[in-house]
């Protein structure tokens, strides 16, 4: 596979072409990235909950069909044989999906198998394995099992995670129990250290890696040292060849891996957040680029007068240029952007409309878009490239629109300006306009968990705070009707137990209001935002950021001077214990943050990639166990405390 001369692929790039080789029966034509008229082998895809979870935001329906795939389909639900058809499996290799397997070879479902592995298949299910297709005497049916390494989610060029939320047992509250077993914490760190391997082998390259000391984070960062090391020293089975490394999705100097703990950072985890992507993942249901919308249907009544509502899903994906652009920016440049969209589509679909009298067309656009295509005069021409064109930006114009309004109606059913500010004044320690009591008090002002959320950060970003005051605001939050109280149990306990941690919850910045939205106070306007503030953030580095600029300009602080240091490529680990003595800063950085991440702390290292590369270009890489919303966190938080 050829690098594209655009320069080096992404992380998402490349998931996508392991996962098309393997659709492609692990041969690695020429084609692979450009289709030709090639005749493809018809294949059925079955995965396990995990497989679907890593496809499902890479490859569409249709570019699944592209690759010969006629049916895909749950390796849990009930099958029918197909004949005369190859069945390409991409599961996780447990002793639950090889008995499946038996099952299905028992059954005869395919013709043949080829049997794809997220992650290395260890030795006792590969023997059972080969005993389940001795027993159903099918073994000539199995046509190749592959390990792939991709035992990870990629949701964006520079976007990792290793699990859905809710999905699997890596999260902040199953890191942190108390009951923990010592085999229970083993077997999530060895999940963690295998996923980490497998992004160094879709880069196809080994990092240098940098941990605090004395956490979970320090045990990833010596195991997954030792598992590079062991691959390295065996340059017969190395996954890292001179070509992988030749096609590198980063540039020819080794990137940075830098492995941190949640607890670096807890209050980002609970901050209301104010931009477009990471406002639809705390209010909406958002996952797996896509979003879950409650939709009036504006089409019926009921005989009692009411409106029903239905459920509306939304893909939100990397083609989408106005997703692209805004998805970092603040809600209220995001609403006037939709608005000058909507205003500049109204002009080009006047300008069709005069197209369609001059020609002495009637109907819609769509029929307007079968009538033009059939016609070939040049007048037309122009007209016929760009209606599919129209239609397709009305399709997105109509998406974010819905998604916007929905999200308004959260901001202002919720105020989730005002806490938002609020909370960005606590943590950049700023004067407050109301007292934090007040704003807890107001009955009208969020919901009780909004109003948690707010105080879990003032006590975070309080150093100290007496029993008396801390009752004060219990009873506030009681009288609120606030549940999930326990999460206050254990954020007491955790700040007495690292206070280290505390001091880095603060930060320099904060936001400063504008005056009203300039475009979009009009009642005739789609977004009518009286009452809500136009907040403007000022950029500022969240703890997170901090860390990586200052590793990756290899810049001493009190904060990171006592990192490890590990590098694999080196003969011997002790080698490494000391000091880093790459003193020359890196361009390209993996953030990868243990206990659950999210859209605000990958934002933010956007953004300063950004900035930075005014100097040399900077790539940052953001990944994490699993992203995670506010409620969701606290919900860990309660489970801790209690």
């Amino acid at each position: 596979m050829t690098t594209p001369s655009i320069g080096p692929l992404s992380l998402r790039d490349r998931h996508i072409a392991t996962l098309k080789q393997m659709l492609n029966l692990n041969t690695v034509p020429s084609t692979l990235l450009k289709p030709t008229g090639v005749d493809l082998a018809w294949k059925v895809l079955i995965y396990d909950e995990l497989g679907q979870d890593i496809i499902s935001p890479l490859l569409t329906v249709k570019e699944l069909r592209d690759l010969g795939v006629t049916l895909h389909i749950s390796l849990k639900s009930d099958r029918d044989p197909v004949d005369e058809i190859a069945a390409v499996y991409f599961i996780m290799p447990t002793k639950d999906n090889i008995s499946r397997i038996g099952k299905d070879l028992v059954e005869g479902l395919y013709e043949s198998y080829y049997l794809n592995f997220i992650a290395p298949i260890p030795r006792d299910l590969l023997e059972d394995l080969a005993t389940a297709a001795l027993e159903s005497n099918s073994q000539q049916n199995i046509a190749k099992i592959y390990d792939q390494y991709l035992d990870f989610i990629t949701l964006e060029d520079e976007l990792f995670c290793l699990r859905q939320a809710g999905r699997d047992s890596i999260s902040y509250y199953a890191l942190n129990r108390p009951q923990m077993l010592d085999v229970e914490m083993e077997q999530i760190i060895g999940t963690i250290v295998d996923s980490l391997f497998s992004v160094c082998v879709t880069l196809g390259s080994v990092p240098i890696i940098r941990c605090p000391k004395g956490e979970a984070a320090e045990i990833v960062g010596e195991k997954l040292d030792k598992k590079l090391r062991e691959n390295l020293r065996d340059p017969r089975n190395s996954l890292f060849t001179s070509d992988s490394m030749a096609t590198g999705a980063l540039s020819f100097q080794r990137p940075l891996l830098v492995i941190l703990d949640r607890s670096t950072d807890l209050a980002s985890l609970l901050h209301h957040t104010w931009t477009y992507q990471a406002l639809a993942h705390d209010v909406l249901d958002f996952k797996l680029n896509r979003v879950e919308i409650e939709e009036v249907d504006e089409a019926v009544t009921t005989s009692d007068g009411r409106r029903p509502s239905k459920r509306h899903t939304y893909d939100l994906i990397p083609t989408d240029k106005f997703w692209k652009q805004q998805k970092g920016n603040p809600f209220p440049i995001v609403a006037e952007s939709i608005q000058e969209e909507l205003e500049r589509y109204r002009q080009s679909e006047d300008e069709v409309k005069r197209l369609k009298t001059a020609m002495g067309i009637k109907g819609d656009a769509e029929d307007l878009a079968i009538s033009l295509l059939n016609d070939t005069t040049s007048q037309l021409t122009s007209a016929v490239n760009t209606l599919p064109e129209l239609l397709e930006k009305k399709r997105l114009l109509d998406l974010h629109t819905n998604i916007a309004t929905a999200l308004l109606d959260h901001i202002k059913k919720r105020k989730l300006d005002v806490f938002f500010e609020t909370e960005e004044k606590l943590i950049t320690k700023q004067v407050q306009e109301k007292s934090l009591m007040e704003v807890l008090s107001d009955p009208a002002a969020g919901s009780p968990e909004d109003k948690l959320r707010l105080f879990l950060i003032h006590y975070l970003c309080t150093p100290t705070m007496t029993q008396t005051e801390l009752d004060q605001y219990l009873t506030i939050l009681r009288g609120s009707n606030c549940t999930h109280l326990d999460a206050i149990t254990y954020i007491k306990r955790w700040k007495s137990i690292s206070k280290m941690s505390v001091v880095s919850q603060a930060r320099e910045g904060g936001t400063t209001t504008m005056g009203m939205f300039s475009n979009l106070v009009n009642k005739a306007s789609k977004f009518a935002m009286e009452g809500v503030k136009n907040l403007v953030v000022k950029q500022y580095k969240l703890p997170v950021t901090k860390i990586v600029d200052n590793l990756m300009e290899c810049r001493s602080s009190p904060e990171t001077d006592d990192y490890r240091y590990f590098d694999p490529k080196l003969l011997r680990s002790a080698d490494s214990m000391n000091v880093a003595r790459n003193r020359q800063g890196f361009n390209d950085a993996i953030v990868f943050m243990i206990g659950g991440g999210n859209y605000i702390e990958y934002q933010n290292l956007q953004d300063y990639a950004k900035t930075r590369s005014t100097i040399a270009t900077k790539h940052v890489v953001y990944g994490c166990t699993e992203l995670v919303n506010a409620s969701q966190f606290l919900e860990h938080l309660a489970k801790l405390g209690q």
